[in-house]
């Protein structure tokens, strides 16, 4: 793999952010809410004009940005979509973001693109389809990116190893960063039995970048990772245990349903900054 640029020691300073959301665009021009920085979806900004790419702009301005795909579909047995890479460079050269990360899923097959993000099984043959997916991905981009782990409804009986132990092995082979979803950490945990402290003790200390929370929504039959709600109870939990490892990386409110007013997303926010503060402390 060709050598890409190291980490940005800013990241660490970044605090935690909310997601930038059309909703909330007024919020943002006018009054400069007191977020620590903004993450938005890559794909929604493709468009090299119009109103969108305008008010990227000037909050890119007065916030630092992450740029989060949900399309590009790393482990896609079609391949990478090369139109949808040129794209993301694209934007990337144009905001200058902080982070930028994707999915550790598949999206597409051979007949075409399917709207979700899709799990894989974890073993060697995707690992190393990953690999040089990613290598390629930031070979292109000049860059680092973080890879997040799913929420997911199934395992694969395929599955050689753990998810702990994939992301770790795939960090290890592209020098790529993880972008931990902690909720979604939960969700599988609640769902399939999984250890959630177990997956994160697998990933290396110096390898998460970014951590997601978010709400979900409690079934009957299961726990689905809905992003519409504030973050529950034991998520702040492992949250807690994951400022413990990891120490206090960016951390990011998710919200993308039945989305409230700003002050709902800032208020959580608050949440995990006290929280970050607290860790930061003892651990000086």
């Amino acid at each position: 793999m060709s050598a890409v640029p190291a980490p940005r020691p800013a990241q660490s300073r970044l605090g935690a952010g909310v997601g930038l959301r059309a909703r909330h665009y007024r919020d943002f021009l006018e009054s400069r809410p007191s977020a620590g920085w903004v993450e938005v979806h890559s794909e929604n900004y493709f468009g090299e004009g119009g109103y969108d790419r305008h008010v990227l702009a000037r909050v890119r301005a007065d916030y630092p940005l992450s740029l989060h795909g949900v399309g590009l579909g790393l482990g896609s047995a079609a391949g990478l979509d090369d139109r949808h890479l040129a794209k993301l460079e694209r934007l990337v050269r144009a905001t200058e973001p902080v982070l930028v990360s994707e999915h550790l899923c598949w999206g597409a097959g051979l007949d075409g693109h399917l709207n979700d993000l899709l799990p894989l099984a974890y073993t060697t043959e995707a690992l190393a389809l990953l690999a040089g997916r990613v290598a390629r991905v930031q070979e292109r981009l000049g860059r680092r990116i973080l890879v997040e782990n799913l929420s997911t409804y199934l395992e694969f009986a395929a599955s050689e190893m753990g998810e702990g132990e994939f992301i770790a092995e795939l960090a290890r082979r592209t020098g790529c960063g993880v972008l931990l979803d902690v909720n979604n950490l939960y969700v599988n945990q609640a769902n399939q039995g999984t250890d959630a402290l177990a997956t994160m003790r697998a990933i290396p200390v110096d390898a998460v970048e970014e951590i997601h929370l978010a709400g979900h929504l409690v079934t009957e039959h299961c726990l689905i990772d809905t992003h519409g709600d504030r973050v529950a109870d034991a998520v702040w939990r492992l949250y807690d245990a994951a400022l413990e490892r990891f120490g206090p990386v960016p951390t990011l409110i998710e919200w993308d349903t039945d989305i409230p007013e700003l002050d709902v997303l800032l208020d959580e926010a608050a949440r995990a900054r006290a929280r970050m503060e607290v860790r930061h402390a003892r651990a000086a």
